[in-house]
């Protein structure tokens, strides 16, 4: 069975959100074998200057390579990456698994993005938009698309 995670920065507060998350997680154990990975944050000071934005982005970054194993497949969700649509999405899924990847991890950065050492070992850079989300809203919306793309993978029916 594929193991899928997410790797993120930072602990869900809201119930809201950890129920949603609970939820897909439930759905996708029918899938694939998936797993949610937080790692500590940073105190984040507003107006921070960029060096201490880089201090941070780099201490986050050091504990979410520290989550990387070197078989896994990385998958980081970037502004200026590729998009898809969610049949887009499943057929990259699919050719992964079809091509041998038996470990994706998904990786989600703190409120202040991603360090450039993690950006590097990605396999792949997935943008949902353009616009920025709430890093927590993303895990999901990620954790969504992920059982939304096998659905559609196997030919079950999702809405649209």
């Amino acid at each position: 069975m594929m193991k899928i995670d997410i790797v993120c920065v930072g602990k869900i507060k809201e119930a809201f959100y950890r129920d949603a998350i609970c939820e897909y997680a439930k759905r996708l154990s029918a899938y694939c074998d998936f797993r949610i990975i937080e790692v500590a944050d940073e105190p984040a000071p507003e107006g921070a200057p960029a060096a201490e934005v880089e201090r941070i982005k780099d201490r986050e970054g050091e504990r979410i390579l520290s989550k990387l194993p070197a078989g896994a497949f990385v998958v980081t969700l970037e502004i200026d990456g590729k998009s898809f649509s969610s049949e887009g999405f499943a057929e990259k899924l699919g050719s992964l698994m079809t091509g041998g990847m038996s470990h994706v991890q998904f990786v989600i950065g703190g409120s202040l993005g991603l360090s450039p050492k993690v950006s590097c070992r990605a396999g792949f850079k997935l943008s949902f938009s353009a616009m920025t989300f709430p890093h927590q809203l993303m895990r999901v919306i990620l954790s969504e698309q992920i059982y939304r793309a096998f659905r559609i993978m196997r030919g079950e029916p999702y809405h649209k």
